[in-house]
């Protein structure tokens, strides 16, 4: 059987950034170390971090019980308010906020003072697309279909500034904003889909199209890796969503002479490895 393993799979900069940076603060730290939100969306580091003493910070609720300790925003980022909370409590603020997602915070707001009216392209109840939000204000949009173009509550002389979750599937992304064109609307359009995500979904379309059954690895509730088993499920019918080794059931592919692998930016490399291993031993 031939097994192929996208080069893109696994840990982006970001993530990889991120998680870094909470096990450097277990080693350093002599305070409770919390993370707002789970650091990525994939269990098993999650599982790893708490057996550390890390501790999952869920609401702004909790935010405000905190009296000490050090805080890691994650790679999704966070508005703004969120800063100024653990700022008034006097908590150390960690910012594993990706650098591109960092990018767009600043665009937001160099886009309001400008007049313009910012669209964010992304799910609106992603943790990145919130975060983006909130360095927005009242009239800052959140778009994810075509339907939701056709009734925007924009008067016709408003400016927009278009911008984009960096884990979006980048010819989604291309079809709405085609569509603000055609509405006639004044644009600006920033594209800030990761290049790693376009990198990552064109791979994954092109291994997809050449094997018999394709594996994605990722958390369930990883934006990104739901995004890459879309694209290949178009590709190949025999498209597999996998967490980690314990979910692959074998019998899927055994009569096939093609597989290909792919991963979310949130799977550790262990776990491609394991699965590729299990795939060539067995077959």
């Amino acid at each position: 059987m031939k097994v192929i393993v996208a080069k893109t799979a696994g840990f982006c900069f970001g993530v990889k950034r991120a998680v870094e940076q909470v096990y450097e603060q277990i080693a350093a730290a002599d305070r409770p170390v919390y993370t707002y939100g789970p650091i990525i969306h994939n269990e098993e580091v999650v599982r790893d971090l708490e057996e550390k003493g890390v501790r999952v910070l869920h609401t702004e609720e909790e935010l405000r019980t905190l009296a000490d300790g050090i805080v890691v925003i994650r790679s999704h980022g966070v508005g703004k308010h969120v800063y100024d909370l653990l700022n008034e409590r006097g908590i150390t603020i960690v910012d594993a906020t990706c650098p591109f997602v960092k990018k767009i915070h600043r665009i937001v707001q160099e886009q309001q003072a400008a007049g313009r009216r910012v669209v964010i392209i992304g799910n609106p109840k992603h943790p990145e697309v919130e975060g983006i939000r909130g360095w927005g204000n009242e009239k800052t949009l959140v778009i994810e279909n075509e339907d939701q173009i056709e009734n925007l509550p924009v008067l016709p002389e408003e400016k927009l500034s278009i911008v984009s979750q960096t884990t979006f599937n980048y010819n989604k992304f291309q079809d709405l904003v085609e569509k603000f064109v055609k509405k006639g609307y004044d644009i600006l359009v920033l594209n800030t889909i990761c290049n790693a995500t376009q990198e990552r979904q064109v791979e994954a379309r092109r291994i997809a199209s050449e094997v018999d059954a394709m594996i994605v690895i990722g958390g369930r509730n990883s934006s990104n890796t739901q995004k890459l088993y879309e694209i290949c499920q178009k590709e190949c019918k025999q498209t597999y969503y996998i967490q980690t080794l314990g979910d692959f059931n074998p019998e899927c592919v055994n009569s096939v002479r093609s597989v290909g692998i792919t991963a979310g930016a949130s799977t550790p490399n262990q776990i491609i490895e394991e699965v590729h291993t299990n795939v060539r031993v067995k077959f």
